[in-house]
């Protein structure tokens, strides 16, 4: 929900207070007499209409200013009491102009009723005690409704990642190539064939812990790489190169699991890995706490069946974790997606993730 304008259902409470609101005031400002002249019924109705109006709407300003500067609903006693104040001394100005101003400019029917004025300026400060209650409470649901929705959303999108993650690694053409590799390992060289055994039970175990976690350090994360790494680098040989510049400082920080095996994957996977046409992946940090995976570009000539789910899916986790968005390009020869890290652990709503470390 936007914090820079109210919403529809705030301006229906707008609509529907402001109506009986004029009627009020200016029984206030002129008592009976507003009732029993016409032309002072009038001219004060369209008078307040015209005036009042947009003086209610100013009150908008600090509620939006409020609500963008407290936005938590752990917050809302600190966003209503300081809204609560300021409009206080905002209508408590308004409603001592109009009293005063009316006898400055002798309104028809108008006479000035210190009574009135001071009972004006009571009712106006339970007035906006109401209306804030009000709206603060349209806000509150419709942040709960929204923290609901975006919950529900990265649920889905997770789930998806873990199965494309895990369809990545299951599938046929993987264990297939996997076990090729391991069978002629196992007469040619019995070690590497035991360490290609262990680098591949690290893989699916990394899979079966990420099935409980949403977010996972970039340490947990290299450590998968390296193993996922290994496998292809035995497929490949010197064809593929994985090149890791990540600073120790950025270790602990936090991505969703899998997103550097869905990136180095849609590497390999849309470009020729060849002797004579090596494939490079870099994956570095820098010092604006940002991730980049790159690879050197070099398509493959036959078509490469793919729904664009993996980069989709880190796009919709990273915009429901508010953490800012990927950047994805294509220029020079080389194919770099920029990832913001997580320098610790994000909430959505009054939800908070499990980490995997």
């Amino acid at each position: 929900m936007s914090g820079t304008q109210y919403t529809r259902r705030d301006n229906a409470i707008a609509l529907g207070i402001l109506p009986l609101y004029y009627l009020f005031f200016n029984y206030m400002l002129f008592g009976a007499q507003y009732f029993k002249r016409l032309d002072t019924f009038v001219l004060a109705t369209l008078s307040a209409m015209v005036l009042w109006t947009p003086i209610y709407f100013l009150h908008s300003i600090p509620a939006l200013y409020f609500r963008r500067r407290f936005p938590a609903v752990r917050q809302t006693w600190m966003r209503m009491s300081l809204a609560l104040l300021v409009h206080i001394c905002m209508s408590s100005v308004a409603i001592i102009t109009f009293f005063y101003g009316y006898k400055w400019v002798g309104f028809p029917g108008y006479t000035f009723n210190a009574s009135r004025l001071y009972t004006a300026l009571l009712i106006g400060i339970a007035g906006n005690a109401i209306v804030n209650v009000v709206h603060e409470s349209v806000y509150t649901f419709e942040r709960w409704s929204q923290t609901l929705s975006e919950t529900e959303r990265f649920r889905r999108a997770n789930l998806q990642s873990q199965l494309e993650g895990l369809k990545q690694q299951v599938n046929p053409h993987f264990l297939f190539n996997s076990l090729n590799s391991l069978s002629s390992l196992i007469d040619d060289d019995p070690e590497r064939a035991e360490r290609f055994i262990e680098e591949l039970s690290s893989v699916y175990r990394y899979l079966l812990q990420t099935n409980t976690h949403e977010l996972t350090s970039i340490q947990a994360e290299l450590r998968f790489i390296e193993s996922y790494y290994h496998l292809q680098r035995t497929r490949y040989g010197s064809a593929l190169t994985l090149k890791i510049d990540v600073a120790d400082k950025h270790l602990n920080a936090l991505i969703p699991p899998l997103t550097l095996q869905l990136l180095v994957e849609n590497a390999i996977k849309h470009n020729i890995v060849a002797a004579d046409q090596p494939l490079c992946i870099i994956i570095q940090t820098d010092s604006q706490n940002q991730l980049r995976v790159s690879n050197n570009v070099q398509r493959r000539q036959t078509r490469v069946l793919s729904n664009g789910v993996g980069l989709s899916n880190i796009a919709t986790k990273y915009e429901l974790l508010g953490q800012g968005t990927i950047d994805i390009e294509d220029a020079a020869g080389r194919f770099t997606v920029t990832l913001p890290l997580l320098m610790s652990q994000p909430t959505l709503g009054a939800c908070s993730w499990p980490v995997n470390s």
